[in-house]
């Protein structure tokens, strides 16, 4: 019941609460009113209606307090650099820009001092993998409102999606595929490639993505891609979320250039 009125852009009707969740009438009244008891829900007698109430928001208050997301993805991570003996990062959608929460390298690194991805950098989300990985899967309309000018798509090394069409079509291309990539976008001679993780309303929520040097990478391409994706869905799991259906079948990555 918490869950559906927190889906709900305002306050329904009891009726409309036991019509849409099935719930027999009296049960519904029952629960809505064990809910208002203990703060839950509000009930807003002129109109009929309920809503969410101060203990919900307290709730999720505390839930991001604890910083849930950084705390199941970090030691997904370490496993990834482990296998892979490549630097990981978790990033996040902030605004147009990727922030990167996360960041685990393996014991001997060998990417150069020019990585800039380090915790709490932000990144034009349109030129890095793990950005690109999360708006794949953003509506065309919220896309569109993050880039509305061509002014918004910064380069750095003068390579990149440059236009909103340009960038619509590397989106297409990486959603059909399952995963993004990043050749020399923001560091010449880095490459990277990431894999979104979903919440529980299959929606993009952050992304796991891998870098490294170009000329002297420890793995196979097609490796990398699998233990990426293997790592967003094990964050995903620890979300007790899903993605889209079929997102993370194996063989979708068994040939991962096409």
């Amino acid at each position: 019941m918490l869950l559906y009125l927190a889906g709900k852009p305002g306050p329904v009707s009891g009726v409309a609460v036991s019509r849409d969740l099935k719930i027999p009438r009296s049960s519904t009244y029952h629960l809505l009113d064990v809910l208002l008891a203990r703060g839950f829900v509000v009930h807003f007698p002129d109109r009929r209606t309920y809503g969410l109430g101060m203990a919900a928001f307290e709730i999720g208050s505390a839930y991001l307090r604890h910083e849930p997301l950084e705390m199941l993805a970090r030691p997904v991570l370490r496993r990834l650099v482990a296998q892979v003996g490549e630097t990981a990062h978790l990033g996040v959608l902030h605004g147009a820009e990727s922030l990167y929460l996360l960041k685990e390298q393996p014991a001997v690194s060998r990417i150069p001092v020019t990585l800039v991805t380090d915790v709490g950098v932000r990144l034009p989300a349109h030129l890095t993998a793990n950005g690109r990985s999360i708006l794949a899967h953003l509506p065309a309309a919220q896309v569109r409102a993050l880039f509305p000018s061509a002014r918004g798509f910064v380069n750095r090394t003068g390579q990149g999606p440059a236009t909103l069409p340009d960038l619509r079509r590397v989106l297409a291309a990486e959603r059909r595929r399952r995963w993004s990539e990043e050749i020399g976008l923001v560091t010449a001679g880095l490459q990277s490639v990431a894999a979104c993780a979903f919440d529980h309303s299959g929606r993009p929520c952050a992304a796991i993505s891998v870098t490294w040097r170009q000329d002297h990478p420890r793995a196979s391409h097609g490796d990398l891609v699998r233990a990426v994706r293997t790592a967003a869905f094990e964050l995903t799991t620890a979300l007790s979320g899903h993605g889209p259906d079929g997102w993370f079948e194996t063989s979708s990555v068994s040939d991962p250039r096409h």
